[in-house]
């Protein structure tokens, strides 16, 4: 039988590439006409919006097997990461493995093993493994706010270009990277614009020392330098670099330097201090045309974006299957499920650097699994750390974090585990 994979995004054409070369048949099921996923921002549920760039930078970012190209920046925008998704995918031939237009409806373990998926539009397949690959931003999570408004809302899903902030009085709730990124969108169209923080965050600008500052935190790994002094360093770093967050009106950090998902942006600590753009706490009501604030201040609103994150959601598996009674996948490495020998998840994990390389890993690992039949064991005993010792932030944000030379090492232990 063949093994299925949902999704052609970057994780999905990770499995398909390492499949192929394990020479396990495959196919891979795409409700889309063409690969790239969440890069694609041509959909209208990709959250992709014009002003849009990777994170992290292009050596941390890129397949291992597969360079970007030379003439790509440091940190490559929405259309030049989608592009080379596509490329991959042409240079590792993998269009032919894939059924386009072919949403999945529900998947249904098979007695005895193996997986009935059934496709929007009727038909179904039966397959002897699982892999999910369909990623975790997809499902806008939006909280709800005592009081009631008069303006418009939206969830930061639905944004794609600055146009629409023209003359309006703008609040961004959410101080992530996406949130960092539209606010500053809106600093520069709207009649003001107001970033709502909940807590203090360590804000790390793309690059220190004329390098990308992925780079240079990658150095310290490499000697192997302690956590303690790691986190010295890049606090060092920070404070030459950009200084307290308080001297720009923002709130002390309620963690240690590294116990939160990063926030890299470049562009917002200069709009605050140039006044276009203004820090405000957390919201305690709605009230009409106006909002206010946990400070006691107010302030009238025509437009509030919910830049609030993703719920990690895969409507077509049943909760039991997932392993927890919420629907939140509980797998062993965030991958492997703890007691079925027949599915796998890749891409559900927030890495503190780029995640391509982690999902090639992560399709390593499976592919192995797959050719070792019952994965030798792999599953029995403690789950190691993933965390690299960091104490992260105790929040839904945080329940698929790691520590991206942590747990690479981990999938390296059990690629060679498998593969041996």
């Amino acid at each position: 039988m063949t093994t299925c994979v949902i999704g052609a995004g970057a994780a999905g054409l990770a499995a398909a590439r390492h499949l192929k070369a394990a020479a396990i048949p495959f196919e891979v099921v795409e409700r889309e006409r063409d690969v790239g996923g969440i890069w694609d921002a041509s959909l209208p549920h990709s959250p992709v919006y014009q002003s849009a760039r990777l994170i992290s930078s292009k050596p941390l970012t890129q397949f291992p097997d597969f360079p970007m190209p030379r003439e790509y920046p440091d940190y490559p925008d929405h259309g030049q990461a989608l592009e080379y998704l596509r490329a991959y995918a042409r240079r590792n031939e993998l269009h032919d493995h894939i059924r386009f237009e072919q949403t999945v409806e529900r998947a249904e373990r098979m007695e005895g093993g193996g997986w009935k998926v059934s496709f929007a539009g009727g038909g179904s397949r039966a397959y002897e493994d699982l892999i999910v690959a369909a990623g975790i931003h997809w499902v806008p999570i939006v909280p709800r706010l005592p009081g009631t408004v008069q303006g418009d809302c939206m969830h930061s899903r639905g944004y794609k270009t600055p146009e629409l902030f023209r003359g309006k009085r703008v609040l961004v709730i959410g101080a992530g990277n996406s949130g960092c990124d539209i606010a500053v969108d809106a600093s520069e169209q709207a009649e003001r614009t107001f970033l709502s923080v909940r807590r203090g965050y360590h804000f790390i600008p793309k690059y220190a020392f004329g390098r990308p500052i992925d780079q240079v935190g990658e150095v310290s790994l490499k000697l192997r330098l302690p956590l303690p002094v790691r986190r010295a360093l890049n606090q060092l770093v920070l404070m030459a670099v950009v200084g307290r967050p308080e001297e720009y009106g923002l709130p002390r950090p309620d963690h240690r330097l590294l116990e939160s998902h990063p926030i890299v942006n470049s562009r917002i600590l200069p709009a605050i201090r140039r006044g276009d753009l203004r820090p405000k706490p957390d919201v305690a009501e709605l009230r009409g045309q106006e909002v206010l604030f946990k400070d006691g201040s107010t302030e009238p609103i025509d437009l509030i974006v919910f830049a609030t994150g993703y719920q990690v959601s895969f409507p077509f598996l049943k909760p039991r299957h997932l392993n927890s009674p919420d629907g939140r996948p509980d797998f062993y490495l965030h991958v492997f499920h703890p007691t079925y020998d027949d599915l796998f998840i890749l891409g559900m994990i927030q890495p503190d650097s780029g995640v391509w390389p982690l999902m090639d890993l992560q399709a390593r690992a499976v592919a192995g699994y797959i050719r070792a039949g019952e994965g030798r064991g792999l599953k029995r005993g403690p789950r190691p750390d993933l965390s690299g010792g960091i104490q992260y932030v105790k929040s839904e944000r945080h329940r698929y974090e790691v520590e991206h030379s942590t747990y690479a090492r981990q999938l390296r232990r059990v690629i060679r585990r498998l593969e041996s």
